[in-house]
């Protein structure tokens, strides 16, 4: 039998921003604190690298870090974080779509830039968005109250009761359809333009919430309207500069954060989890907690089972589809037919409504879609210091793209392995940039493909290439995230917790499944 390694109150498996973000708020409650993570480096899907070449710097999936910059989490430990090297770089131009004409639309911190570039579509979809612009302030309350408030009844029956007082009965409906509608149902029914109905729609596929699907509908409009208001945050030198200030406060506050240290089991008796087991043998004891930063099927593995109720549940919790990430190195910006997309940190190539409906059902049903979504991030516009002075760095996200591939929707590609579909699946991507930015491959440097299958390699966290670890689908999402009764983040077992995105309230670097189970471990 090993002996015991080290003790902690509270061991946690992962070191991804969820779990390093309840880390440092355990330790900041006089809690001990020990990190173990599978890794050579810690982050998870928020790392950045020189993946194509020397003085490129990517980010390898997230990018945006709004929602880290804005949470609750950062407005308490925020000034620790930047003492720690934590820095952001604002952007006023956050998103854009970009058409097959040639034509574009976008939104810019500056409400008459916005409103030009609307206005060009669509008179009566600007004065639209000057409406929705101008209710935003009432409506965030609301919106982000759901979204950082715990999901259990009496929370949640308390979020109704100050919604019923401020909204009354007749506006509460209406609250309560708009969360229930599917992206398409609300854009069709707001804006009349479809290229203002795809810039707002593309954002519900980041999500997994493709035109169709029932609850999509809020994503577009907060990232609208946020966008309006705020315009985006991106890490200055990438990303990984929030998952730098975590470890280093952590560390700072006597906790340790251990990487290339695998967890083999989870030990438990009794009902009782009572710490880990590491690859290599040694048992590091739990004496408060556990917490498994891990997608839920892995659960089950790691303790070897649970109840069956609840193993099922983990088991059978549903990804969504995959995303092929393309890191290029730039000898110069892309030279968009829209000359003005230049200067704005997202690009998305998801032309309609349509698209996006067809593009997912094809990934769903195993296919290489035909023609994908591309988000194409242009983070050098921003943070040159990401790049040789007067090169760029392009980040591609390739959406959607299955975990599994049946085949080819275009009937083109054979390969149903991703190690020889990677890179005909890229080409393709890459016409589709071509024809929006004539030229592109003279450009380019240096590139990596990164495949869904490499992402879940990397991160088996990201099962099939899924960067939100689990559908946000309404039957797996709010009270059912990752499970009706654990949306909290609890197991059958005493003591043991998960977190990360397939916990409530879900995906996106905004730390809310870490801290609040943090707060809740350390009685807030």
């Amino acid at each position: 039998m090993p002996e015991v390694d080290r003790a902690f109150d509270a061991v946690l498996i992962g070191a991804g921003h969820n779990t390093l973000a309840a880390a440092l708020h355990l330790a900041a409650r006089g809690w001990k604190v020990g990190v173990f993570e599978a890794a050579p480096s810690a982050g998870g899907a928020v790392k950045t690298g020189e993946y194509t070449l020397p003085g490129f710097r990517h980010d390898w999936a997230a990018m945006n870090l709004s929602l880290f910059a804005g949470s609750p989490f950062f407005k308490v430990y925020g000034q620790e974080l930047t003492r720690h090297g934590c820095a952001f770089v604002p952007v006023s131009r956050p998103f854009a779509s970009s058409f097959a004409d040639g034509s574009h639309v976008g939104v810019s911190t500056d409400m008459a830039e916005t409103l030009a570039m609307i206005e060009a579509l669509s008179p009566e979809d600007a004065a639209t968005w000057r409406a929705l612009v101008g209710g935003f302030g009432a409506e965030a309350p609301h919106l982000f109250g759901l979204l950082g408030s715990p999901m259990k009844f009496r929370a949640l029956a308390y979020f109704m009761f100050k919604t019923l007082r401020a909204k009354g009965i007749a506006g509460t409906l209406d609250f309560t359809r708009f969360l229930l509608q599917s992206p398409r149902g609300w854009l069709t029914e707001t804006f009349r333009h479809p290229g203002v109905q795809a810039m707002l729609g593309a954002w519900g596929m980041h999500l997994d919430f493709a035109p169709d699907v029932a609850g999509g509908a809020m994503f577009p409009y907060l990232e609208g309207m946020a966008g309006q208001a705020f315009g985006m945050v991106i890490g200055k030198g990438g990303a990984d500069t929030i998952v730098k200030a975590l470890v280093a406060a952590i560390r700072a506050r006597g906790g340790v954060v251990e990487t290339s240290a695998p967890v083999a089991r989870i030990l438990h008796d009794t009902g009782t989890a009572r710490g880990i087991e590491l690859q290599d043998g040694r048992r590091i004891v739990a004496n408060k907690a556990v917490i498994a930063g891990v997608a839920p099927g892995a659960l089950p593995r790691l303790t070897g089972g649970t109840t069956p109720g609840f193993d099922a549940g983990m088991t059978r919790f549903a990804h969504a589809p995959g995303t092929m990430m393309i890191h290029l190195a730039l000898s110069d910006l892309p030279d968009w037919r829209a000359k003005a997309l230049k200067s704005f940190a997202y690009v998305h190539i998801a032309p309609s409504l349509d698209q996006m409906a067809r593009t997912y059902a094809q990934a769903k049903a195993g296919l290489l879609p035909e023609e994908p979504i591309l988000v194409v991030g242009q983070p050098t516009v921003f943070d040159p210091s990401r790049a040789p002075e007067g090169k760029h760095a392009l980040w591609l996200q390739v959406r959607m793209a299955p975990g599994t591939i049946r085949g080819d929707a275009k009937g083109e590609i054979a390969a149903t392995d991703w190690h020889e579909a990677a890179e005909p699946f890229a080409e393709r991507a890459l016409d589709i940039l071509d024809a929006h930015a004539p030229g592109i491959r003279s450009r380019i440097l240096g590139r990596r493909i990164v495949s869904p299958a490499e992402l879940e390699h990397e991160n088996p966290n990201l099962v099939g290439g899924d960067q939100v670890c689990g559908s946000h689908h309404l039957a797996q999402h709010f009270l059912f995230r990752p499970m009706r009764g654990h949306a909290d983040g609890s197991t059958p077992i005493r003591n043991l917790h998960l977190t990360g995105a397939a916990v409530w309230p879900g995906a996106g670097t905004g730390a809310g499944p870490g801290y609040l189970l943090a707060r809740q471990l350390a009685g807030n």
